[in-house]
C-alpha cells in the first residue's frame, strides 16, 4: 500500500523544464517512417505541446514523462510515444477524450539506452506535432521484476483511484498491479527469461464518456501509474484492461471532485 502512495506522490511532484532537448538521432530518421509512419517530421511547437523529463533517469525502468499543453492550445485527439533506443521503439499509442484538454498526462517508461523520448500528437485537423527530451538511462527494459513471482500472481489486475484539486483543474491519478514483463527479464530465482506479458490494452472512462485509451508496448513501466487533469461529468470512472496473457480487469471508481 504504502508503495503505490508514493508512486502516486512522485508523479504527482512538477516535472521541472530541463536542459535536455531532443538530439540528432539517426535511429530516429530510420524508424520516423518504417515504424511510426511518419512521411514529414512533425513540427516542434510548445504552444501546443510540451514534453519534460529528467535529464538523468533515477531509474531506467521508472522514468518519468509529463505531457502538458498551454490553456490555449489546439486539442489533441491522440499521441504516440517513441523512445528511440528501446528495442520496442513505439512504447504506447493513446486516444484522448475532450474532457483532458488541454492535455496534462503524466506516465513512467522504461528507457534501455540513452536516448530521445519523443512524443506526437495528433490534432483534429490531421496534422501533427511533436515534442520531447533526451534522457541519459540504460537497462530499463531488462531491469528485473520488483516483485517475485508469487507476490505478482497475487496482486494482479488490482487497482486505486485519486481525485485531487490541483491549479483549478481536478487530477485524476490511476494505479494498476502488474508486471508489464518485457519478454527481456529474467527470473531472479530460476535464471530463466520471463515471457513477455502486459497490459496491451487500457480504456478509461467517466460513464460512457471516454477520458483516454492506451495501446502499449514493452516500454511501459512495473505498476503503471497514469495521473491526468480533467473535467469530470459526475459519472462513475470505468477501467477496463487486458494483457498479453488473456486477463481481464473491470473496475468501477465512484466520481469525486
Amino acid at each position: 500500500m504504502k508503495a503505490w502512495l508514493l508512486a502516486g506522490l512522485f508523479l504527482a511532484s512538477p516535472v521541472l523544464a530541463q536542459e535536455n532537448p531532443l538530439q540528432p538521432s539517426q535511429t530516429w530518421n530510420d524508424l520516423r517512417e518504417s515504424v511510426v509512419g511518419l512521411s514529414a517530421e512533425p513540427p516542434l511547437d510548445p504552444a501546443t505541446l510540451d514534453l519534460d523529463a529528467p535529464t538523468r533517469a533515477h531509474d531506467a525502468a521508472i522514468v518519468p514523462i509529463r505531457l502538458t499543453q498551454p490553456s490555449d492550445a489546439a486539442p489533441l485527439t491522440g499521441l504516440t510515444v517513441v523512445i528511440d533506443e528501446n528495442p520496442a521503439p513505439v512504447a504506447a499509442e493513446y486516444s484522448f477524450g475532450p474532457a483532458l484538454m488541454p492535455l496534462d498526462f503524466e506516465i513512467r517508461v522504461r528507457v534501455d539506452a540513452y536516448s530521445d523520448i519523443r512524443a506526437i500528437g495528433d490534432r483534429a485537423d490531421g496534422s501533427k506535432v511533436m515534442a520531447g527530451r533526451f534522457v541519459k538511462a540504460s537497462g530499463g527494459c531488462s531491469a528485473p521484476a520488483g516483485k517475485d513471482m508469487a507476490a505478482v500472481e497475487s496482486s494482479m489486475g488490482q487497482m486505486r483511484w485519486k481525485t485531487a484539486k490541483a491549479d483549478g483543474r481536478t487530477i485524476g491519478t490511476l494505479m494498476i498491479r502488474h508486471p508489464m514483463f518485457s519478454g527481456l527479464q529474467r527470473d531472479q530465482v530460476t535464471l530463466l527469461n520471463i515471457p513477455a506479458n502486459f497490459i496491451d490494452k487500457l480504456q478509461v472512462r467517466q460513464g460512457d464518456e471516454l477520458l483516454f485509451s492506451m495501446q502499449a508496448g514493452i516500454s511501459v513501466s512495473e505498476d503503471p501509474v497514469f495521473r491526468f487533469a480533467f473535467e469530470p461529468n459526475g459519472q462513475p470512472i470505468n477501467v477496463h484492461a487486458e494483457d498479453l496473457d488473456g486477463h481481464v480487469w473491470e473496475h468501477s471508481f465512484e466520481a469525486k471532485g
